[in-house]
C-alpha cells in the first residue's frame, strides 16, 4: 500500500516535531542534570550542597526550568513517535507512547522533590525552629529522593526504547544500525537503573555498566532524533520504488 501524500505530509511533521522536540531535550538535560546538578550537589556532604544550592538559587531555579522542558518534550516526543511509528504496527507504536508517557509521570513525581529543596534553600521564617543539620539532611534527602525515583522511571523509558527499537528494525525505511543502537540504550538504561535501585552499594558494577553502555544510550535515541529531522517521513525516490518494484532478471 503506497501512502497518500497527506499521510506522509503527517510523518514528516511528526518525523520534525520528534526531532526536535529530542535535541531541545538534549540541551536542556546537559544543562540541568550534566552541569548545574552536577555542580550544586556534593554526593555525601550534606553541608556542602546545602551551601551550594541556597548560594545559587537562581541558578538551581534555572534547572527546574529544565527539566519541566524535558518534560513537555518527553510528552510531544510520546505523541511523535506514537504518529511516525503507527504505520508499522499502530498496537506497538500505542504501547510504547503510553510507556514514555508513564516514564514522564515518573519523573514529574521526582521533580517536586527539587521544589521541596528550593523551599529549604529558601531560608523562609518557619525553618528557624529546624536545627541546621537537620535542614541539611532534610535537603540531602530530597535530593537522593529525587535520583531514586527518576532512576525507576529510567527503567520504564528503557522499556519504551525497547518497543521503539522493534519498531525501527521492523520498518523497512528505518536504517537497521538505528534499531540495533535503541536496543542496546534500553538494555543500558534498564541494568544500569535495575542496579541503582536494587544494588545501591554496588558503586563498581553501576560505572562499569555506564562505561558499556555510554555509547548506545546516547547515540541510540539522539541518533534517531537525527535520522527523523534529516530523513524521515521523506517520500522514497522513484529509483528506489522502481528498483524494488522490477527485480533485476536472471540474466543481468
Amino acid at each position: 500500500m503506497v501512502p497518500s501524500r497527506i499521510q506522509r505530509t503527517d510523518q514528516r511533521t511528526a518525523a520534525l516535531t520528534a526531532g526536535i522536540a529530542l535535541i531541545v531535550m538534549s540541551l536542556a538535560a546537559f544543562f540541568s542534570y550534566g552541569y548545574v546538578h552536577g555542580s550544586l550537589v556534593v554526593q555525601g556532604d550534606a553541608g556542602l550542597t546545602f551551601q551550594a544550592v541556597t548560594s545559587s538559587r537562581t541558578l538551581f531555579k534555572a534547572e527546574i526550568l529544565g527539566w519541566v522542558v524535558i518534560l513537555i518534550c518527553d510528552i510531544v516526543v510520546a505523541w511523535a513517535f506514537h504518529i511516525f511509528l503507527k504505520p508499522i504496527h499502530p498496537d506497538l507504536s500505542l504501547l510504547g507512547a503510553w510507556f514514555r508517557l508513564a516514564y514522564t509521570a515518573v519523573l514529574g513525581t521526582a521533580l517536586l522533590n527539587l521544589l521541596v529543596v528550593l523551599l529549604l534553600s529558601g531560608r523562609a521564617g518557619y525553618l528557624s525552629v529546624v536545627d541546621t543539620g537537620e535542614l541539611h539532611a532534610f535537603m540531602m534527602m530530597h535530593l537522593e529522593a529525587f535520583e531514586l525515583i527518576w532512576s525507576i522511571g529510567l527503567i520504564i523509558f528503557g522499556g519504551h526504547l525497547l518497543i521503539v527499537g522493534i519498531l525501527a528494525f521492523k520498518s523497512d525505511r528505518i536504517p537497521k544500525i538505528i534499531g540495533i543502537f535503541l536496543w542496546l540504550a534500553s538494555i543500558g538504561y534498564m541494568v544500569i537503573h535495575l542496579c541503582k535501585t536494587f544494588l545501591p552499594d554496588n558503586e563498581t558494577l553501576a560505572m562499569l555498566l555506564h562505561v558499556i553502555f555510554m555509547i548506545p544510550m546516547v547515540v541510540g535515541e539522539l541518533g534517531f532524533g537525527v535520522w527523523l529531522l534529516a530523513r524521515g517521513g521523506r517520500a522514497r525516490s522513484k529509483t528506489r520504488i522502481l528498483l524494488k518494484s522490477y527485480p533485476a532478471s536472471p540474466d543481468s
